[in-house]
């Protein structure tokens, strides 16, 4: 039998940011997520990124820690367009399938406003399974440029009530 981890949310500080650039670094967690930024290996981009959304009185940015260790992220803002709560998250490839996203979602998801909007690529099933077992459930599709592919993909989106 596999232990579980124990995982925890902290506000994200300036000396997690190493370890974030590197995790977002991967190609395939990046080919996964799809909608990326241009250029996930520019270092000033993903700095000027964080700072943004440091900013923002709207955002909550959580760094994800597993047995101590960083191994990801969650954040929420406040889309300008609909004026909804908006979540995304990014977890470390080499931790996927040990039920790290699920626990940071839990633990992250009980301390928001309702409702949450999230989105994933269509094709990305581990999220939207992700999504589904959370709760969330399927409002709409869309489709969008993403910067992972080079090319318009659809994209589902959720709402948790």
């Amino acid at each position: 039998m596999v232990e579980p981890h124990v995982v925890t949310l902290r506000a994200t500080r300036a000396g997690d940011l190493d370890e974030l650039f590197r995790i977002q670094l991967d190609p395939e967690a990046n080919r996964m997520a799809a909608f990326t930024s241009a250029d996930p290996s520019d270092r000033a981009a993903f700095d000027a990124y964080w700072a943004r959304l440091a900013a923002r009185e709207d955002a909550d940015n959580r760094t994800v820690r597993s047995d101590g260790r960083i191994v990801g992220r969650v954040a929420r803002w406040i889309d300008a367009e609909t004026g909804m709560a908006e979540i995304t998250y990014w977890i470390d490839r080499e931790h996927w399938g040990r039920g790290i996203a699920t626990r940071a979602m839990r633990l992250f998801l009980d301390t928001q406003p309702r409702p949450v909007r999230a989105r994933a690529a269509a094709d990305n099933a581990a999220s939207i399974a992700l999504l589904t077992r959370l709760g969330f459930v399927e409002v709409g599709r869309d489709r969008g440029f993403a910067n992972a592919r080079g090319e318009e993909i659809e994209e589902i989106e959720f709402v948790l009530r």
